[in-house]
């Protein structure tokens, strides 16, 4: 008796229920599970409007769909144990109870009937009540779109509440227009729509329609385009058509003359004499003549071939009115991709500007105003970096670290250059060969110091969050947002100068040295204490530097030497001791090596060595820069 009431379902199965129904009228071809007859039974489910249709198919998909061997009812079921089964409706998904699995067999779709189910819920899920679930639809369409997903796309626009996700149906709607609709004008239309849009999505539309293909034929065919090829082009095109016969080959002439020899002789002709090009020719036509050989063909025999063609284009991929608007469409958008990365060129220009700037600009001090060569200028941009990474350790918050880290660096760069002026510079003023190989072998103990307090290994100085990513102008214009923040720096810290040399009594007498030290001490200046806050000032702001490079670049202890050179480079070239002439010069140094490396971009070190050639040959012709130098360092 109990087995009995095990058997017997808890909730009796609708059969009648439309769903059902449909299902039953499709029964032999579900039961089947073939690829090649399955399509109309999964478009009828797709097309039927029954708000059940969705839940069989992605049951169905998932391989949850049995049908019964007795009675022949479809139903959902899910594995209790080895012999039993949990069933339910496919009406509703009620549950009516347990059965044997013996008596149900499943229906198990393969990958190709799961990807035709696949296309078939993306309408359902287009019209979602669950905004994610439309945009997972969307991603999938465009990663992988099929003819049948265009009807389902036209269909949920109009009742798309989210403005955001209708403009991206709609887009996508036009793509899968330009591909699947059979309408040329709705294609026109579509193709006519993009003209100007610089999107990598309408490119990989547009470009498979504007494929072409050469043929000839002895008349031009309707909307063929005539076209001229070069004469061996188009025989060569003919031999592969099968409309000509192929050129004899210099090998095959040997080949052949090698078979007929006889005794020293080939074809009359003594083998001796076969020492050239136009000889053998010679000797193989004669072979020719007697029949023992193919015909040669000569330029005459060309000549009179290519007379009998015509020579022309077709698109393969699409009608001629398509693909010439496609034509016209690219043609537009390759001029403004064009102009768009001369942009985005100029933009990567002016931000490796703004990094070559702050890491000159305290260079442009201790060298332009003071005249000190100073090789351990990277070696500072380095202990600003390391002070960011230590201060970043102590407090956790990456905005707050940062924030804090800019005037630690400031104070323990400008206390090491105070340090390094009274220890090593002060004896040295107007002794440069002197200041570069005692500044020289500070950068060489600065470096081993830091590898033995940090190790060899990179450290990280972490950006905020906020700094993630890039502004994202359109696909072919971008740039980061720490760029970007590096670039806001550099304006601020050019201000900052301006103003302390313009306006503070510091810059009135650091002015007034570099033009006249010994008229500004005759006037109550210390030159002595001016040139030691100015060399701590400029090494403060490499300090402030090198924050800013390591939150994009790696912070080690050669990280210095990476700038050094472009930092000298940035105020020769823009004119010693002028800061407006070292924002002349990072922007023309950024600017040549971006332009070189667009140039050769596969190697970086090939352009920076033109730069440098470039530069070599600039200061020729402007030995004092683009703003000459007045001051002391002139004078010497």
């Amino acid at each position: 008796m109990a087995l009995c009431l095990h058997a017997l379902p808890a909730t009796s199965q609708t059969e009648d229920a439309p769903i059902q129904l449909l299902l039953q009228e499709h029964a032999e071809v579900l039961k089947k599970s073939s690829r090649k007859t399955i399509g109309p039974a999964i478009d009828a489910l797709a097309n039927s409007g029954l708000e059940d249709a969705q839940v069989v198919l992605e049951r169905w998909q998932n391989k949850d769909m049995w049908v019964s061997k007795k009675n022949g009812l479809f139903v959902f079921a899910e594995k209790k144990d080895n012999k039993t089964l949990s069933l339910f409706d496919v009406a509703g998904s009620k549950t009516i109870g347990e059965g044997a699995k013996k008596d149900f067999k499943q229906l198990k779709p393969n990958s190709g009937i799961r990807g035709l189910i696949g296309a078939a819920l993306v309408q359902f899920q287009l019209n979602s009540p669950d905004a994610a679930v439309r945009a997972t639809a969307l991603t999938a369409i465009e990663r992988d779109a099929e003819a049948s997903h265009l009807l389902a796309l036209r269909g949920s626009i109009d009742d798309e509440p989210d403005p955001a996700l209708k403009a991206r149906k709609q887009r996508l709607e036009r793509l899968l227009t330009i591909r699947f609709a059979e309408d040329d004008i709705e294609r026109i239309a579509a193709i006519n729509s993009f003209d100007g849009d610089l999107g990598v999505d309408v490119r990989a539309a547009l470009n498979p329609l504007v494929a072409t293909e050469v043929d000839a034929a002895p008349t031009l065919p309707e909307g063929a385009m005539p076209i001229e090829l070069p004469r061996q082009e188009a025989y060569a095109l003919l031999v592969s058509k099968g409309l000509a016969q192929a050129q004899i080959s210099n090998a095959a002439i040997r080949e052949t003359l090698v078979a007929n020899i006889n005794g020293t002789t080939v074809a009359g002709i003594q083998v001796a004499s076969l020492d050239t090009d136009t000889a053998r020719l010679a000797a193989y036509n004669a072979l020719a003549a007697q029949g023992a050989a193919a015909p040669t063909i000569s330029e005459a025999d060309i000549t009179t071939t290519l007379a009998a063609y015509q020579f022309y284009q077709t698109f393969t991929n699409a009608p001629i009115a398509v693909a010439l608007a496609a034509q016209n469409v690219l043609e537009g958008i390759e001029t403004s991709v064009a102009l768009n990365q001369t942009a985005d060129l100029a933009l990567d220009a002016i931000s490796l500007a703004s990094i070559y700037f702050l890491a000159a600009i305290g260079l442009a001090i201790t060298f332009g105003v003071m005249g000190v060569i100073n090789m351990a200028h990277g070696e500072f941009i380095m202990m600003g970096a390391y002070t960011g990474y230590v201060v970043q350790l102590v407090v956790p918050d990456y905005t707050l670290s940062i924030i804090v880290a800019i005037p630690a660096a400031f104070m323990v760069t400008f206390a090491a250059g105070v340090a390094m002026e009274r220890l090593v510079i002060r004896w040295l003023y107007h002794r440069p060969l002197e200041t570069l190989l005692a500044t020289f072998g500070v950068s060489i103990a600065l470096q081993q110091l830091a590898k033995n307090i940090f190790g060899t290994q990179a450290r990280p100085l972490t950006a905020p969050g906020w700094l993630d990513g890039s502004w994202v102008i359109n696909d072919v214009v971008s740039i980061s947002y720490i760029r970007i923040a590096i670039f806001v720096l550099a304006l601020l810290f050019l201000g900052l100068f301006l103003f302390v040399m313009n306006r503070t009594r510091l810059g009135l007498e650091v002015r007034a040295v570099t033009q006249n030290p010994r008229m500004a001490s005759s006037m109550g200046i210390n030159p002595d204490r001016i040139n030691m806050l100015t060399f701590g000032f400029g090494s403060g702001i490499a300090g402030i530097a090198g924050v800013a490079i390591g939150l994009y670049a790696k912070v080690t202890s050669e990280m210095g030497t990476d700038y050094i050179v472009q930092s000298f480079m940035t105020v020769v070239v823009g004119g010693v001791g002028n800061i407006w002439g070292t924002l002349l010069g990072a922007t023309l140094v950024g600017t040549l090596q971006k332009g070189i490396e667009w140039l050769n971009p596969s190697n970086t070190l090939a352009a920076q060595t033109y730069m440098i050639l470039f530069i070599i040959f600039f200061i020729q012709f402007r030995p004092r820069g683009i703003i000459a130098l007045k001051g002391r360092a002139a004078e010497a």
